[in-house]
């Protein structure tokens, strides 16, 4: 804690601690990796080994249940663990508990001579600074103090200790240095938990490239575990090579919830809210006010002295948590599997917040019985919207809670050499598990994570779930009437491979339907769709790529002409009407309509695939009856308030709004209930508009499974519309909102292999033949900022044009009465000015004019402020200015009078005669718009970085030996992330250079970029799919 305070103190010594520490890690393991990395190397083949034979080896694990370290208050316990070893004893087995939590925890419930206790703390967790805060500094030092540095000494006594007590299997949580303990004994080891260290370590912020040495360390000591015991609520552990998913632990009740209330003299009727922090402290003051009218709140974790309103109860140190929860109608707290598991088991909804695990909020949300509230409202007060959302939930968890049985039961066995039988979805589930897992280890502050390329080329699998389309295979469209599982009724893949692999994962959900339980091998989002559709109806899919951004960018609200071309990755979204009555819908659902007077309404049911990369709910269901007021549909800000009633949900926004959209603005009338899946191969955050692949598949989808004919053209624009609907609803921040239409424009109406030439006032036409590729690298930028900045220039160009126009008739009005005004270039200035006074885009003013006029009378910069001050509004629908925010004016109102000029050029070279002359000149325009872009202050150094390799790989000498195929470079993409698009000559010696730049960058930054490569046709072109399953013949 002294430290702590001396690093609020003095900045600086926070760097020279934290690099201590990392030295000393690596002087520990620089040794012990030469001996890792081996090791991790068999994990690699073993892993590719099993998914290419569906084939399982046992390995040896092991664990234990730890304590976890706080700074604040008593440390958090595992307190299921005490109804495993409950169960065991009960067995007639002898249990060794190595353990840092109190011994109450097991000995208030378990009074054996069988269960004996030995105090070891083997490693750290998280320290936390207060009960909200992770303190990074010292978690770093504790986790060397405790794990590291005594690391040969740990592993000694403890294998002895082992050893001593003759123990014949060890089963744990997820400390890793007790697997390695248990495989230098030769005593089997089984993990029973729903996550590991290597991936928390993994998202852990600032980790830096140091930390590399740690996660590969932790990954190598599970790897010895014989099999994983998997709880619910998971993140991805491929270090485990096999398996078994089991129900719920929980501990059982003592008294019944009438027992509690009377003990505690609470009324049958009167509404209660536990606040429990996991044995933290809470250290700030409870007001009564925080809870709505009638609510009483029982306190855990209350210090001795602490003073509460009269609404609040306090608790008892050693309460049985599990008989208070099911007495209670809420929770609020920071709260972890355990409580949530017991939670669920006994139906109390939840509020929390700061979870460990963003597969626990996962686990809560998919199950119903969970809301996040955030820390500012927490600490505040502002708990009544939360708790009254929250108690509107109706848990729809309906498996077994006897998990502490059954992993006794799985564990006996396993002591007894009756091993569990291997998955044969192992190897599937590890790759998986290992692809999330590089992805997070790729996301991570600094982004300059050694990793092993394995973990890298996973990765980059991740960014396109489904099979890309073979660039050869575009125009085939042989078998496009021809699937093994499905009928095509309508329409045509057209070939593309990933079209393909979304109709192949559609099957293996029917598949997946008919195995008549809930496989627990396959994930809640899978499950999810196998539930919602009607396997025997028709099914919809609708396809619409991502784009990349050649020439053009963020100049398009400006009235640009921008080049853009849609890329190989693209969105699929399969939809299903259902008449209200035969909708099949999920059991939440179910219930909200039963408890309806008027009977059965339709209802919206979406699932999203791949939402374990963006923490997201995997599901979504909302009555569209909702969407309507009086039978017309609802404003789009109530809109907003509707989805911000449950933040974790808000992404749903971008599919339903795309039906809100079209009730509002064509008066489309939604009957029938709609199920709709969405699975995106376009990368997140990537600056290649996978929002817009989203929205215009959805709008795609739902226009054709309605009937709706509407033009690429007009979806575009229509897609438009949602998108400023979106900019409502994402909290903050605009992700993605304030642009032009260009996104919607190149995924609806693109052209595969062309590029899409838009004026973004009036619509163009397709042309190119030249080949463009995009190496990506996230970023992070004020996109809305630049455009305040762009719009306050246009404000004060055209308040300049106006002053100089009234100056300019005066003078004139005044010449004609003294009879000396015959000049007729007079009468063409007064037209300049009047133009530019009213002036609509930047980019219709000339660059020239604009170097001539007004360049030298723009400020760099201007407070938010004093420009309201002066000129009121900026003239922006889409954004608003903060008074108190300095921005920059002249460069960003610079960038889209130029960017026209160079867009202009750019497009006027391309149907000139091929030649390098002509290259030179395209990849020098590119150069500049690139330039341009980052003096606006957007771009990042990632960005930076490969363009400067590009240019070093097109002047090198051996480039120019072989006379060069590299040209140019820019960033692409304004929003939340970066991509830069690369032109060269189509030829195999440009792939083998971008290669070459792909490898140079991860040599510089320990970060692989992705490859964009090829095109695919815009959802217009594509149209849409009507399947039916091909009846089996019996």
């Amino acid at each position: 804690m002294e430290l702590r305070r001396q690093v609020v103190a003095h900045p600086g010594e926070l760097e020279r601690r934290e690099a201590e520490i990392w030295r000393k890690i690596e002087e520990i393991f620089r040794k012990q990796l030469e001996e890792a990395w081996p090791r991790a190397g068999m994990i690699v083949a073993d892993l590719e080994k099993e998914f290419n034979e569906l084939s399982v080896e046992l390995v040896v694990l092991l664990s234990q249940f730890p304590g976890v370290v706080s700074e604040h208050g008593a440390p958090p316990t595992n307190e299921n663990g005490e109804e495993v070893v409950r169960n065991l004893i009960l067995a007639g087995h002898e249990v060794h508990v190595v353990t840092g939590a109190p011994d109450y925890i097991f000995t208030s419930e378990i009074q054996s001579p069988k269960l004996f206790i030995r105090k070891v703390l083997l490693d750290c967790g998280a320290v936390q600074a207060d009960a909200l805060t992770v303190d990074r500094l010292a978690t770093l030092e504790k986790y060397v103090e405790l794990a590291v540095a005594p690391r040969d000494s740990i592993l000694a006594t403890e294998v002895e200790w082992l050893k001593s007590v003759k123990a014949n299997l060890v089963a744990s949580d997820a400390v890793p240095v007790a697997c390695r303990a248990a495989a230098d004994a030769g005593i089997p080891a089984v993990c029973v938990t729903n996550f590991s260290w290597d991936f928390i370590y993994a998202v852990h912020d600032g980790g830096g490239h140091h930390i590399h040495s740690i996660i590969w360390q932790i990954a190598e000591d599970y790897s010895h575990c014989d099999f994983l015991i998997r709880l619910p609520g998971y993140c991805p552990m491929p270090a485990f090579r096999d398996s078994v998913d089991v129900p719920l632990v929980v501990r059982r009740l003592h008294k019944s919830r009438a027992e509690v209330r009377k003990e505690l003299g609470i009324g049958e009727d009167t509404k209660v809210l536990i606040y429990n922090f996991g044995g933290q402290l809470a250290g700030w003051k409870l007001q009564k006010e925080y809870l709505p009218d009638g609510w009483i709140c029982l306190v855990c974790g209350a210090s001795e002295g602490q003073e509460l309103p009269e609404n609040f109860m306090k608790l008892p140190k050693d309460v049985y948590t599990p008989d208070i929860i099911a007495a209670s109608d809420c929770m609020l707290g920071k709260i972890g599997y355990g409580t949530a598991s017991e939670a669920l088991a006994y139906k109390g909804n939840q509020l929390s917040f700061k979870l460990p695990s963003t597969y626990v909020i996962s686990y809560k949300q998919y199950f119903q019985c969970g809301v996040e509230i955030i820390r500012r409202d927490l600490l505040t007060g502002r708990w009544a919207p939360y708790i009254e959302r929250a108690i509107t939930l109706r848990p729809c968890y309906e498996a077994d809670i006897n998990g502490g049985e059954v992993v006794a039961r799985i564990l006996e066995d396993t002591a007894l050499g009756k091993h569990p039988a291997p998955s044969k979805l192992s190897g599937s589930r590890r790759l998986r598990d290992a692809i999330v897992l590089g992805y997070q280890l790729q996301r991570v502050s600094g982004k300059d994570i050694d990793v092993p390329e394995w973990y890298t080329l996973a990765q980059t699998e991740l960014t396109s779930r489904n099979p890309l389309p073979d660039e050869n295979s575009i125009e085939n469209t042989s078998s496009a009437k021809e699937t093994e599982d499905f009928e095509i009724l309508h329409g045509d893949h057209h070939g593309l491979s990933d079209t393909i692999g979304f109709l192949k994962s559609l099957a293996e959900l029917h598949a997946l339907s008919n195995t008549g339980n809930s496989n627990k091998h396959h994930s809640r989002e899978s499950l999810a769709a196998t539930a919602m559709f009607n396997w025997e109806e028709e099914i919809i899919v609708a396809r619409a790529p991502g784009r990349l951004d050649v020439m053009g960018g963020i100049a398009d609200y400006s009235g640009s002409l921008v080049l853009q071309m849609p890329v190989r990755e693209a969105c699929h979204v399969a939809i299903q009407r259902s008449h209200p009555d035969k909708q099949k819908l999920w059991k939440h659902a179910q219930a909200r309509q039963h408890n309806k007077v008027e009977g059965s309404s339709p209802v919206l049911q979406i699932v999203s695939f791949g939402s374990e990369l963006s923490n997201r709910s995997p599901t979504f269901d909302m009555d569209l009856s909702d969407f309507l007021e009086g039978g017309h549909p609802i404003s789009y800000e109530k809109a907003r308030q509707y989805f911000a009633q449950n933040p974790s949900q808000k992404w749903a926004a971008y599919v339903a709004g795309t039906i809100l959209v079209l009730m509002t603005e064509l008066g489309v009338q939604f009957v029938d209930g709609i199920s709709i899946l969405v699975s995106s191969g376009v990368p997140e955050g990537k600056g290649v508009s996978s929002s817009a692949a989203i929205e215009v598949a959805t709008m795609s989808a739902v226009a054709a499974s309605h009937g709706l004919d509407i033009s690429p053209r007009d979806l575009a624009l229509l897609c438009q519309k949602a998108r400023y609907f979106m900019c409502l609803i994402v909290e903050n921040r605009i992700v993605g909102a304030p642009c032009g239409v260009m996104d919607q424009m190149a995924s609806a109406c693109g052209e595969a292999n062309k590029l899409l030439a838009m004026l973004c006032q009036v619509m163009l036409k397709s042309l190119l033949t030249y080949a463009f590729g995009g190496l990506t690298r996230g970023y992070d930028t004020d996109y809305g900022s630049v455009r305040i900045g762009t719009f306050m220039g246009r404000k004060m160009i055209k308040s300049m044009a106006s002053e100089k126009l009234q100056s300019s008739v005066s003078n004139r009005n005044s010449q004609k009465v003294e009879g000396t005004n015959n000049d007729e270039t007079d009468e063409s200035s007064v037209d300049l000015l009047e133009t530019e006074a009213a002036l609509d885009y930047l980019c219709n003013l000339s660059p020239h004019r604009y170097e001539e006029s007004y360049v030298h009378r723009l400020p760099e910069f201007l407070l938010g402020n004093d420009f309201m001050e002066n000129y009121e509004k900026h003239d922006d629908s889409i954004t608003v200015i903060d008074r108190k925010c300095n921005y920059a004016v002249r460069a960003p109102t610079r960038h889209p009078i130029y960017e026209n000029f160079r867009v202009k050029a750019f497009k006027a070279l391309l149907s000139a005669a091929a030649s390098d002359d002509q290259l030179s000149a395209l990849g020098e325009l590119m150069y500049q718009c690139h330039y341009s872009y980052s003096a606006c202050g957007l771009g990042s150094d990632g960005t930076d970085k490969l363009v400067e390799l590009v240019q070093e790989m097109q002047h090198s000498k051996s480039s120019k030996s072989f006379n060069g195929t590299l040209f140019g470079a820019k960033i692409t993409g304004g929003g939340s992330g970066g991509t830069v698009c690369v032109m060269g000559k189509n030829l195999l010696r440009s792939s083998e250079q971008i290669l070459k730049i792909q490898q140079k960058y991860k040599a510089t930054t320990g970060f692989l970029p992705y490859v964009f490569e090829g095109s695919s046709p815009g959802a217009g072109k594509f149209g849409y799919l009507k399947i039916r399953l091909r009846p089996r013949s019996t």
